[in-house]
């Protein structure tokens, strides 16, 4: 449901690391602009040595990584590839320090958090100047998903692995609740209207979903139409009506008991509250069903699953790993072919089918297997298959801005909570979030 359930399944990037890690490039002065790295052209001679970092893949997919860099050497084999493979623990730490020894891979797996903290500042080339046709070979929401602001029509990694938001939910609590489970919500204001029953009629038992609110914005306000940014993207605008009637209601209900008190303040263990029947949504994530299948089978024989829950605009969040290419590589041909060969149809496919996850590449996402809903009745499978028809037509509203980053989440998410509980009124958390997420906006653009 939520940009935060969407990357359970991925890893968890600190926002200590994040914050240093901005502080650690502007003090060091790598801070600059795109202009302060001289950008690699193109030779078309693919070859050279080349380093390709990806985050925690080791030893899992040792076999299937290894096995398409070993394919791509045999095809090019003037190129030779040395593969690294780091812990998620202290990863944009350790972009900053090889930023600053000037030792970025030539091709390294970025996160939404790392893709920001590179591309803001000129440190990652421009995959679609280097490949003028290339978009047409990616989903769209995922192509577009690594433009920056200011950019213009610029794309700053190739797009890799994805994951789409899907609705899961438990069809007996449903039924405890006097709701139909043929009938799931399909936009944010029945999702609440839905959360509002389920409290009035569990009677304390379970509650509907977690309030996390850092998890939830920015998407809830994208879905219902909120502007996140001016047409520039250098000012935070969701200081609206409707922002300030979204916090209301999610006030409403924490008072009614729709949402776990604690999960407020912390982020408890969802597949826990979900996989012993004491919550009636589940994550958002396809990933999530196969743990419940795996950890909780009874409850995993009551999932049903269904589409994302949508908003005016109609469009659901994917969240996004990539493939940046350093700017300034020595060897832009080996890099750019390389990070094309990893992201291509077929290897895509092959590594969806080992991990829950989907291709980014669209010839990838037409393979059968994600089209297979089998009997229609399992969920681990309905879920591959919802996941990769929203994906088809995935765009970019849903998704998480660069600019929203963890520092402005966590500004917003202090002031909501305030409002939820009680402690000042809804139109005044929402103003005072704008206000500090401006600062914050305000102080990343002065580095």
């Amino acid at each position: 449901m939520t940009r935060s359930h969407l990357t359970r399944t991925r890893t968890a990037l600190t926002t200590l690391a994040f914050g240093t890690a901005l502080l650690s490039l502007a003090a060091c002065g790598v801070g600059g602009g795109a202009g302060e790295t001289k950008e690699a052209r193109r030779t078309g001679e693919v070859a050279g040595a080349i380093t390709f970092r990806t985050l925690q893949l080791k030893p899992k997919y040792t076999a299937y990584v290894q096995g398409v860099i070993d394919s791509f050497e045999a095809k090019y084999p003037e190129v030779k590839v040395t593969w690294e493979d780091v812990p998620g623990d202290g990863y944009n730490e350790k972009l900053v320090a090889d930023a600053q020894a000037g030792a970025l891979p030539d091709v390294v797996n970025l996160s939404t958090d790392s893709f920001q903290l590179l591309g803001d500042r000129g440190m990652l080339a421009d995959v679609a100047a280097l490949d003028g046709d290339v978009a047409k070979d990616y989903v769209p929401g995922a192509w577009e998903q690594f433009k920056l602001p200011g950019k213009g029509d610029g794309v700053f990694a190739y797009p890799w692995y994805v994951t789409p938001e899907v609705l899961t939910y438990n069809k007996d609590l449903f039924l405890q609740a006097g709701l139909d489970p043929d009938r799931p919500p399909t936009s944010i204001e029945q999702f609440f209207d839905y959360a509002e029953q389920i409290a009035a009629r569990s009677g304390g038992r379970f509650s509907a979903f977690m309030a996390d609110p850092k998890g939830r914005l920015p998407g809830d306000w994208q879905k219902m139409g909120v502007p996140i940014l001016d047409a520039q993207g250098r000012r935070f605008t969701f200081d609206t009506d409707r922002a300030v009637a979204w916090v209301e209601r999610m006030k409403d209900l924490y008072a009614k008991g729709a949402m776990p008190k604690e999960s407020l303040l912390k982020a408890d263990d969802i597949n826990q509250l979900y996989g012993s029947g004491k919550l009636v949504f589940g994550p958002g994530s396809p990933g999530f069903v196969r743990d419940i299948k795996q950890n909780a089978p009874q409850v995993y024989d009551r999932t049903r699953v269904a589409g994302a829950v949508t908003g005016r605009l109609g469009h659901i969040g994917i969240y996004a790993q990539s493939l940046g290419i350093r700017k300034d590589t020595k060897h832009v041909d080996a890099a750019a072919e390389f990070a094309k060969w990893v992201t291509n149809g077929p290897n895509q496919v092959e590594f969806s089918k080992k991990a829950t996850i989907y291709p980014s590449n669209a010839q990838g996402l037409a393979d059968p297997h994600f089209a297979d809903r089998g009997d229609g009745k399992d969920a681990e499978t309905l879920a591959r298959a919802i996941g990769a028809e929203q994906l088809k037509t995935a765009a970019l509203d849903a998704n998480t801005p660069v600019q929203w980053t963890n520092q402005v989440g966590d500004a917003v998410v202090r002031e909501v909570q305030k409002a939820i509980q009680g402690e000042q009124d809804a139109r005044t958390a929402v103003r005072k979030a704008q206000e500090e997420a401006n600062k914050l906006l305000a102080a990343g653009s002065a580095k």
